[in-house]
């Protein structure tokens, strides 16, 4: 595998990531939204990834889509809440910011890794060329 097609698989997960990171910021954002209906109600996404392999040996990793939580949204009795319903109830988003806080944290070291890979490549690179000067 040459370096062009490790760069290449880094730099795809890099992006994947980094739409990992903007559902999660998404997600925590509307953690505590709430709505009059389930219809109305915000549920959390997910990215979903796929790997991909090219012809050669090289691949890459590709976000097929960002795909809404099935989980149920949360029903809270608050008959004082102007979006409460007849019964006094307010739909919540159906967001764990505790799980999406995880979720964040393996996200960016994900990334973190893919930039270390791109740097060793680099210093690789570099080696080789001097190797080629002597």
């Amino acid at each position: 595998m040459s370096f062009k097609d490790i760069s290449t698989i880094a730099g795809s997960a890099m992006t994947a990531q980094s739409v990992r990171l903007n559902t999660i910021a998404s997600n925590l954002a509307n953690a505590d939204t709430a709505a009059r209906s389930e219809a109305e109600a915000y549920r959390a996404r997910k990215p979903v990834f796929a790997a991909v392999m090219e012809n050669d040996a090289g691949g890459r990793v590709q976000v097929l889509d960002v795909v809404q939580s099935a989980d149920p949204v949360r029903k809270v009795y608050e008959p004082g809440n102007p979006l409460a319903d007849a019964e006094g109830m307010v739909v919540y988003s159906n967001v764990n910011s505790v799980a999406e806080m995880a979720d964040m944290m393996s996200a960016s070291r994900a990334f973190e890794t893919n930039v270390e890979v791109l740097g060793r490549i680099k210093s690789m690179q570099a080696s080789l060329l001097k190797l080629g000067e002597g």
